[in-house]
């Protein structure tokens, strides 16, 4: 209404109002609102109007990819071979040999921040690889369990730091890798104090640092290549001025990759920077005019097999390479797959504004693209997602498009998203969106739209993750949909970290982004320039998205697919570049068998990881305004069982400004989200047996479940969701604690425990029945206290801890939690002196009830047992005894109270 308001103010300036009668003036007033009218109208159906993003457009740009994928050819001097006959084709690293290796890289580096080893890290992660990384140092990591070794390859980052490690240490670890047949990787790190030329000590082999390059090629006779294709030359000036070459002088060193100097053509008639002169000699590889990147020792000079590096990962190329060479040294055991499937989706087919939205023509273009990939992209189609709605809501040339899309929809596949392109979020009730939904079904009945994949995606990630369950029910119910996809999940960003889940029997699949958005319209308005989008391509995130993920679910738009068509031209020129550059086969299936694929190449993967919602400004925005942060527990009681958590829950409990958990029916006070199946029930059922606090700043909700103190997956769980929280557990002899177990469970009539006696069970061997040694294992395992603190550890900060002495809270519960409140930091402070009394009958200390009567725990609560067997005692004294002196050092060096228990338990333990 600015312009509306500015001429009427204009008007009234210059009008001799007086002299005006009041019906013209009323006139003048109308036309002025209709003109206002008319200008905004024109600007909601012309939205880019005025502002410089709809321009004359010209032809879209044209891909300028190009290389010798159909060219074939045997090397001069070596006999015809799958990888040069045919250049789709690749080597299969993997052996006969029987490998007494696990599928695990150890990575040395020089600190746990050096830029290189975070680059080395973040490739690893990128393609789901086990590693441990350690800081080069005066100790080797263990490197052998039992008879089995425990890396497959050994990965350093500084090839000085390997020549310099000391005598011992470098033959143990030179002896480690001729034994289980393990390789090296080693990175030559050009420094600005190395030395230009120098031989590396104890080898036949030397270096020239600080070069500027050109014209990178692969040696296509080295067996080191799999997934990098042999046959092109990256030509022009490699990135940096630091990098370093090897010059051999010993049989056993191949060039991998080779290059030229910066501004030095030479006279080699082999050299083809252009790759228009067919196949090279096998000694081009080799020469002085060329100069050796990548080297490969093949392990005749020592017995070790290694590969050298001269630069890090500034470079692309040296990426794939670097994975060939952990498929090789690891004879195929760390290898990734070769096939890569490709799903395009493009969102909002039919919603964009007028002026931006797609046309016949390009229509008919999309059509052609399709047809025309699948010799890069086998069975490649699009997958067109729509909102109904929408339909039809263009300038008359632009609803042109959106019936030419419906006349190819046979050729498509489509899946739906919500009919007015809700975010489900904001939507509460199930019903509602069902009824969203069905209207957007009828749209695709009414229009002949085949949506059989049984694969949706909501507006905005909106309702995936985090979950919002209305959204699931929705779809399962009207739609049937098995499978989502985000890219939200655990977070957007790094897009290396993205991974799958199964919510509700629905499969949701990590979404890549390509580098498109709905704002990228137009080449020459691309952010960052042209360039940007070529290096996106050209060896940058799009292509290193292909190249690492197995599976691909590329998020599009329909404006990509008008005005420069940006998308055809991104998603053509990566496909050339992947078949340029790599043995990548690249195939599309429908997204329920890519459900399928995705699961069973990580399975581990089914299980989600819930996350606190309020960590994440993106999680946060599309998270209902109906839920919040503050029923989630800030404290936890862990256990474990039998040690005195329900007393403790109890006592706290009794404190004002303490709020527990609502009980559950099957599991009473304790909610067991963490440590079971409840976990699968998601974010919701959990937050579900919590008070909304009326002051989340002053009261403190928490839960006690005694079963989370030995449970692999609990630490992780509960430090993704509750990153902050303050953890409790308390802790009595560990035989004790298994003997009250045993006891326990035999009240409750177990069958084991009423067939075996306590010795038995707690002695019971490999032989034995499984139910004994499953009962045997829940009497022993949760009393290796250490073992269990130290995984909590690995996931919390040790001020986060608090360990309590469970004897001590039965004869002086005060004290204990007088020490609670103090490490809560809780306010008011409360005076439990005044509120728990000693009862004789049951021996230990009860509620004070308000008309000072004693209110005490059940009668499973403070039972007596027969002594324990002293045979039993003593295996088990003799058992804990190693672990019990490891929780001694772990409360020192935490700071935490010694329990006096845990003093006569170590004082008591006879010589073996």
């Amino acid at each position: 209404m600015r312009l509306g308001g500015n001429l009427i103010s204009l008007w009234m300036r210059h009008l001799p109002v007086k002299k005006c009668h009041p019906t013209k003036l009323i006139s003048g007033l109308l036309c002025v609102c209709l003109c206002a009218m008319v200008y905004l109208g024109y600007k909601a159906s012309y939205p880019y109007a005025g502002t410089g993003v709809i321009q004359t457009r010209t032809e879209p740009p044209v891909p300028s990819i190009r290389c010798h994928v159909n060219k074939t050819y045997v090397p001069r001097g070596r006999a015809k071979s799958p990888r040069m006959g045919v250049p789709r084709s690749a080597v299969d690293h993997k052996t006969d040999d029987r490998l007494r290796i696990d599928n695990q890289i150890l990575v040395l580096v020089e600190t746990q921040y050096s830029q290189l080893g975070q680059d080395i890290v973040a490739v690893l992660e990128a393609n789901k690889m086990k590693f441990k990384m350690e800081a080069a140092s005066k100790t080797l990591p263990y490197l052998t369990y039992m008879d089995k070794g425990r890396y497959g390859v050994i990965i350093f980052e500084n090839l000085e730091a390997y020549v310099n490690m000391d005598m011992w240490n470098r033959q143990l670890l030179d002896k480690y890798c001729r034994e289980y047949k393990v390789g090296m990787i080693i990175f030559s790190k050009s420094r600005e104090d190395s030395l230009l030329s120098a031989k590396v000590q104890g080898f036949p082999l030397y270096i020239n640092s600080q070069l500027q390059l050109r014209d990178f090629e692969m040696n296509p006779y080295s067996q080191v290549l799999r997934v990098t294709r042999a046959g092109e030359v990256w030509s022009g000036t490699l990135p940096g001025d630091d990098w370093t070459v090897f010059i051999a002088n010993h049989s056993t060193y191949e060039s991998v990759a080779v290059a030229r100097l910066n501004g030095h053509q030479g006279n080699d008639p082999d050299h083809d920077p252009d790759g228009d002169h067919g196949p090279k000699s096998k000694d081009y590889y080799m020469n002085s005019a060329t100069q050796t990147t990548v080297i490969h020792d093949m392990g005749k000079f020592d017995g070790v097999k290694r590969i050298l590096f001269g630069n890090g990962f500034k470079f692309w190329l040296n990426r794939l390479l670097f994975l060939d060479s952990i498929s090789f040294l690891s004879h195929g055991k760390v290898s990734i797959p070769l096939e890569r499937y490709i799903l395009v989706d493009v969102d909002d087919i039919f919603v964009g504004k007028p002026g931006i939205r797609m046309k016949a023509h390009d229509v008919n273009a999309m059509v052609s693209a399709q047809r025309s990939w699948r010799q890069y992209v086998d069975n490649f189609h699009f997958n067109l997602g729509f909102s109904g709605r929408y339909f039809h809501h263009g300038h008359p040339d632009e609803d042109e498009g959106d019936t030419q899309l419906l006349a190819h929809s046979d050729e498509f596949w489509w899946f739906p998203h919500v009919w007015r392109h809700t975010q489900p979020h904001k939507v509460d009730n199930t019903t509602r969106l069902q009824h969203d939904m069905e209207k957007n079904y009828d749209f695709a009945k009414k229009n002949g739209i085949a949506v059989n994949g049984q694969y949706a995606v909501a507006p905005h990630h909106s309702g995936v993750y985090p979950v919002h369950d209305p959204l699931f029910e929705a779809w399962k119910s009207v739609w049937k949909v098995k499978v989502t996809s985000t890219e939200e999940y655990p977070h957007l960003k790094p897009p290396r970290k993205r991974r799958g889940f199964v919510y509700r029997g629905i499969k949701v699949l990590p979404r890549q982004t390509c580098g498109l958005f709905t704002h990228t319209l137009f080449i020459d308005r691309y952010p960052g320039g042209r360039a940007r989008l070529e290096a996106n391509i050209r060896g940058g995130a799009l292509f290193q998205s292909i190249l690492y993920n197995p599976i691909n679910i590329f998020m599009t738009h329909m404006p990509n697919f008008a005005n420069d068509r940006l998308a055809l031209y991104t998603f053509e020129s990566v496909f050339k570049f992947v078949q340029c550059w790599t043995n990548l086969e690249m195939k599309s299936v429908p997204p329920i068998q890519l459900s399928d694929l995705y699961f069973n190449m990580y399975p581990e993967e089914k299980n989600p990881i819930w996350q606190d919602p309020c960590n994440d400004k993106r999680h946060l925005a599309i998270w209902s305004v109906n839920k919040t942060c503050d029923r989630l527990p800030r404290f936890l009681v862990i256990g474990p069982q039998k040690t005195g958590t329900t007393a403790l829950y109890t006592f706290l409990a009794m404190h004002p400004a303490i709020y527990s958990n609502y009980p559950s029916r099957q599991t009473f006070e304790e909610v067991q989200f963490f440590s079971g199946n409840n976990y699968l029930k998601g974010l919701d059922w959990y937050m579900s047996f919590f008070p909304l606090p009326s002051n989340a700043s002053s009261e403190f909700l928490f839960e006690k479940s005694a079963t989370y103190f030995d449970k692999r997956h609990v630490p992780e769980r509960a430090a993704a969701l509750l990153p902050k929280a303050r953890l409790i557990t308390i802790l009595i002899s560990p035989a004790k604690r298994a003997y009250s177990w045993y006891q326990h469970i035999r009240a409750h009539k177990d069958p084991t425990a009423m067939k075996y006696t306590f010795y038995e069970v707690i002695t019971a061997g490999s032989d034995a029945e499984r139910s004994l040694q499953a009962l045997s294992r829940r009497c022993l395992i949760p009393g290796l206290y250490a073992q269990h603190l130290d995984k909590w550890l690995s996931h919390y900060k040790a001020k986060q801890l608090l360990v309590l002495d469970g004897e001590l809270l039965k004869i002086n519960p005060m004290a204990v939690m007088n020490r609670v409140q103090k490490f809560l930091l809780i306010q008011p402070y409360f005076d439990y002196s005044k509120k728990l009394r000693y009862d004789r009958k049951k021996g230990f200390y009860c509620q004070v009830t308000n008309n000072d009567h004693t209110k005490c725990l059940g009668r499973s609560k403070g039972r007596k047992y027969p002594p324990m067997d002293p045979r039993a005692n003593k295996y088990l004294q003799q058992y804990y005894k190693r672990h019990n002196v490891d929780l001694q050092r772990l409360l020192t060096r935490l700071g935490q109270e010694v329990p006096q228990w845990l003093r006569e338990d170590l004082k008591d333990v006879s010589p073996e």
